[in-house]
């Protein structure tokens, strides 16, 4: 057996372990920066190994390296493509709100409440993005400029909260409202929720830090192979475009739904 690193802020994990997360970030940042999801990976990993010995240190340490990444992700799109800063910053704040209050009811909530709602969710969202070929492909705006705001921040606190509560498929919730709902294409979508997942990422951690729940040195490694994987990601993402980021987008909601099924299956 493997003995645990006796290094501060690393929650008496194995050199083994690290690795096996620092794997696991380095995927889900390139995950993420595409198309959201990549809590189903770096979340569940950080729970396998139960750093700390409590959920809420998973969670929060997943929050640090979330934040390096989505921030990477968005610095790569800002270069490499046009973000509409000021639909996306209103959302951005409403979000940081959302996650501030969901972080605060983390603790509270058994583990699987939300799971059925979500599943259910991500079946719809799957489906209707499946039987339209075409949504996403291009930009179709719904709504009036300042409806669209408004929409986009409602959205963002909602979305927010199921953020700060450590729900997976944040990113990919926040793709689908924008272009199911608001009508941006994939990429633009995909880029404005980096924006927004800093900002949820950000809200839950302004609750976990005071709280004493971060594990700063595995979550500032786990935060550099993030980034690794998030610039990657995102530089494919501009690369491909948007079609390409609506079969990773049909991928991951697929990949979600198992499982959060199989959770559900085991009760």
């Amino acid at each position: 057996m493997t003995a645990a690193l006796d290094w501060p802020g690393f929650g008496q994990i194995s050199l083994a372990a690290l690795l096996f997360l620092c794997l696991a970030a380095l995927v889900a940042g390139a995950v993420d920066a595409v198309v959201g999801g990549g809590g189903l990976i770096q979340l569940p990993a950080l729970l396998l190994i139960a750093p700390g010995g409590q959920p809420l240190y998973a969670l929060a340490t997943n929050k640090v390296a979330s934040v390096v990444g989505t921030s990477a992700a968005v610095r790569t799109y800002a270069r490499q493509t046009t973000i509409d800063w000021w639909s996306a910053l209103p959302m951005a704040s409403a979000a940081f709100v959302g996650a501030v209050g969901g972080a605060a009811f983390a603790g509270a909530l058994a583990p699987g409440v939300l799971n059925g709602v979500v599943l259910v969710a991500l079946v719809g969202v799957g489906l209707y993005t499946w039987r339209k070929p075409d949504l996403g492909v291009a930009e179709t705006p719904r709504f009036a400029r300042a409806a669209q705001i408004t929409l986009m921040a409602l959205g963002g606190v909602l979305i927010g909260f199921y953020d700060g509560l450590a729900g997976p498929g944040t990113g990919t919730f926040l793709v689908f409202l924008l272009v199911g709902v608001v009508g941006f294409a994939f990429l633009h979508a995909s880029a404005t929720a980096k924006v927004v997942n800093v900002a949820t990422n950000l809200g839950a951690l302004l609750y976990f830090i005071p709280a004493g729940k971060v594990l700063w040195g595995l979550g500032l490694v786990l935060a550099l192979c993030n980034v690794t994987g998030a610039v990657f990601g995102a530089r494919l993402a501009v690369r491909r475009g948007s079609a390409f980021v609506r079969r990773v987008f049909l991928t991951i909601v697929v990949a979600l739904v198992v499982s959060l099924g199989w959770k559900a299956a085991l009760g």
